[in-house]
């Protein structure tokens, strides 16, 4: 259990926030925070017999209802096959259905069943809640600037496909 009174150890950035030092600190932040965010669900997961990738199918498909198979494969950025098989476990397990496209009947829409729904919501409580602690003792400020370095770290084409994201909810 994290503990909820820590005292950040993080030194504010100095004016030489360039300097090969403070980029590879910042680096390091990436890949434990990111690490520990994870973490904090793989027992929930485990639970359901899933893995991140399911389960990052799950959030993508909960955000946007009706996503097609070429739209997700670009979010997460990863093969066919292997969207593929996360796409077959999922709808044997009745998470999610497929069915044409509304203007392309080759491409397949996907949407999560009452199932799917629950158990991304399930999960992803556990995301936020790890989320809203880490924003809380940040602040809001400290919480937009994570915001505009993430931005910063995307394609012109990332950036309009989270912009995008929960809109058509």
């Amino acid at each position: 259990m994290p503990d909820e009174n820590f005292l950040s150890q993080v030194p504010a950035a100095s004016a030489l926030f360039l300097r090969e030092e403070e980029v590879r600190r910042g680096i390091e932040y990436l890949f434990f925070g990111h690490g520990s965010l994870w973490r904090a669900i793989d027992a929930r997961l485990a639970e359901h017999e899933l893995g991140r990738a399911h389960y990052r199918a799950l959030y993508f498909i909960a955000r946007a209802p009706g996503i097609t198979i070429s739209d997700l494969l670009a979010l997460l950025g990863i093969t066919k096959q292997s969207l593929g098989r996360v796409v077959k476990e999922l709808e044997a397990r009745d998470y999610l259905t497929t069915r044409p496209g509304g203007r392309d009947r080759r491409q397949k829409e996907l949407r999560l069943t009452a199932g799917g729904r629950a158990v991304e919501a399930a999960i992803f409580t556990h995301l936020r809640d790890a989320m809203s602690r880490a924003y809380t003792h940040a602040g809001q400020q400290a919480v937009t600037g994570f915001w505009q370095v993430s931005e910063a770290l995307m394609t012109p084409r990332e950036r309009a496909r989270v912009a995008k994201l929960g809109s058509e909810t």
